[in-house]
């Protein structure tokens, strides 16, 4: 860093270290407004977006734009897009993409206390959506507002994105933002979207695996449980399929150690009911297989061989079997590791945390490979403690605080004295 460049970023540091009450009370505010995809049983995130924008009008921010995606599911018959931009001085751009939507807390009893009221405790603010995604984006906020408030001009502009849809699919989220003639994105801006991460900050996500969830739906013949002569045990056939369906590590056995676990995984998850009682075989049988597949099979040759497997149980054992697809993500190509957002993260971090970052691939999948079909260079990246979807949800402070101190560096960096 210039000297000059180290006494503004001096400055934002110990303005966003003065935030802490501030961020709790907007991590408090969006927490007790939950936005819930009608797929989960909410109506969407669009008082959460209203409550959003009214604040960031208030801490003033620029124009904050809505890229509204038409829903006539949800009682406002859009789900909500916000984009704000704060001028720098060149014309490069750093954009935080972040989501608001969250996920159903799921079993109450597991929660310590109401799962929209937030708590903090021990440097934790507890609540669901705390972390995925309020961390980032509070963080995002902040590090933005403390230019506003030290009224310092930002090398790279700022633009901050928050995205609805984000927990089921994104289709009304970012990928109807990058397929709108309002789409805000160019090629050559940095792009970072903090939507996955580990404890330490180390890993910059720029590759993710493939995604294939398949639903098995096996029919027999229903019979009474002393007579299997009169039936065809669908619950047995199935299970039969799921050892036989573990011969994928084997047929696409290939190891990349961008990844961790550097292979391909095929895991049997969800077993549906059958029969309520204990004395009849099943007719039907269900389950589901979840495939993160290396970039470099094709989903078409994996689920071609899943189909010679299953045609190979229907003559086995007298079934028929089915195999659809629930979902199906070919991953696209990864972000070169040269690009500039990974050298820049790479030195925002080390200053931030003193730790060394490098870019590695995963397996779950993220919202930034809509960036990555579409050509854009992501990446990645956040300190987290991974919380997302469990009960008792947190944040860190420190992560919320020093995450913000990492944005607000890949806007300072460049500035020359």
């Amino acid at each position: 860093m210039t000297m000059l460049r180290q006494d503004l970023y001096q400055r934002i540091t110990a303005r966003i270290d003065r935030y802490e009450a501030d961020m709790i009370r907007l991590q408090t505010e969006l927490t007790a407004i939950p936005a819930l995809a009608p797929e989960n049983g909410g109506d969407g995130e669009y008082r959460k977006s209203r409550r959003l924008k009214e604040l960031l009008e208030g801490y003033g921010f620029p124009e904050v734009r809505e890229i509204n995606a038409p829903d006539d599911r949800v009682s406002d018959g859009v789900r909500p897009n916000l984009v704000t931009l704060i001028p720098g001085k060149t014309g490069r751009r750093v954009w935080i993409l972040t989501h608001m939507d969250i996920v159903p807390p799921g079993e109450l009893s597991f929660w310590e206390g109401e799962p929209y009221t937030v708590r903090v405790r021990d440097g934790k603010v507890f609540g669901r959506g705390t972390e995925d995604n309020q961390q980032d984006l509070v963080a995002s906020v902040f590090a933005a507002k403390a230019f506003l408030d030290e009224g310092i001009t930002p090398e790279a502009s700022i633009g901050l994105v928050f995205v609805a849809d984000e927990e089921t699919a994104s289709h009304k989220g970012l990928d109807y933002i990058l397929q709108s003639p309002e789409n805000p994105f160019r090629r050559d801006d940095m792009l970072v979207v903090p939507d996955s991460g580990n404890e330490d900050g180390s890993l910059i996500e720029i590759a993710e695996k493939s995604i294939l969830w398949l639903c098995f739906k096996t029919i027999g013949k229903q019979c009474h449980a002393s007579r299997p002569d009169m039936g065809v045990n669908a619950f047995r056939a199935a299970s039969h399929l799921v050892v036989r369906l573990n011969g994928l590590h084997e047929r696409f056995g290939a190891a990349d150690p961008l990844f961790n676990p550097p292979g391909s995984t095929f895991e049997p998850t969800r077993k549906d009911a059958n029969v309520p009682n204990v004395n009849t075989i099943p007719g039907e049988d269900v389950f589901y297989l979840d495939c993160r597949v290396l970039p470099q099979y094709d989903l078409g040759e994996v689920e071609t061989v899943i189909r010679s497997m299953a045609d190979e149980i229907e003559k086995e054992f007298g079934v028929s079997v089915s195999v659809s697809p629930v979902q199906r993500i070919q991953s696209p190509p990864a972000t070169p590791q040269s690009a500039p957002i990974v050298s820049a993260l790479k030195e925002a971090i080390r200053e931030v945390y003193a730790v060394s970052a490098e870019p590695r691939g995963v397996g779950a999948g993220t919202v930034a490979a809509f960036f990555r079909a579409a050509g854009y260079p992501v990446a990645v990246w956040s300190r987290c403690r991974y919380m997302a979807h469990q009960p008792n949800e947190y944040a860190l402070l420190s992560s919320m605080m020093g995450n913000a101190k990492v944005y607000a560096h890949l806007a300072l960096q460049g500035t020359e004295s």
